[in-house]
């Protein structure tokens, strides 16, 4: 499925990343996932995409957003967009498909080997796209969960289909080894904590 002589780069659907784990009980260790895909070829890129709510005080994903960007991914976010439904709930909107698609494109001449963690749908047209330029695709979803999270038009699409729960042993973690929060600093200080 991979060839050691392949650029890969890694292109990652934050949200359905997330949902798809949980739906199958665990946590991604993203140092862990560098790691296995290193492992499998030479890793150019690994992009991370999420949209980020900006009026909220915290954020639970900033942590991981500081994290994923200062350890050897290029995490591309944008504005979630909020919206009060027809039954007057407060929704939230953020698709990152567009981006995740003009990064890919633009990245064509130099990645042999595409890796999409997403089981959108949409992506079918994109990997389409990129196989016409002699690239080679693997989606990883999964089938495993109830529904399933992975489109049968993109398995059917991609070169290669990785169950997410085949990788569970390899860049999983169980959600109660989560590390501690550390506090936050103490807002002052003097010059001597410089």
């Amino acid at each position: 499925m991979f060839d050691p002589r392949e650029k890969i780069g890694l292109f990652i659907d934050g949200a359905n990343l997330y949902a798809t784990s949980r739906s199958l009980g665990f946590d991604i260790d993203y140092r862990r996932l560098l790691t296995a895909f290193k492992s499998r070829g030479y890793l150019l890129r690994a992009y991370y995409y999420t949209a980020l709510v900006e009026d909220q005080e915290y954020s639970s994903i900033r942590p991981l957003i500081d994290w994923l960007d200062y350890n050897g991914y290029k995490v591309v976010t944008k504005p979630a967009k909020e919206f009060t439904d027809a039954t007057g709930r407060r929704k939230i909107k953020g698709n990152m498909d567009i981006e995740l698609a003009v990064d890919t494109l633009s990245l064509c001449e130099y990645i042999d080997h595409y890796v999409i963690f997403s089981g959108d749908g949409d992506f079918r047209t994109l990997v389409e796209a990129l196989q016409r330029k002699g690239r080679k695709v693997s989606i990883v979803s999964t089938l495993a969960s109830q529904p399933p999270m992975i489109s049968d038009d993109l398995r059917r699409q991609a070169d290669n289909f990785i169950d997410l729960m085949s990788l569970k042993n390899e860049i999983g973690r169980d959600p109660g080894e989560r590390p501690a929060r550390r506090p936050e600093p103490e807002a002052d200080f003097d010059e001597d904590d410089l």
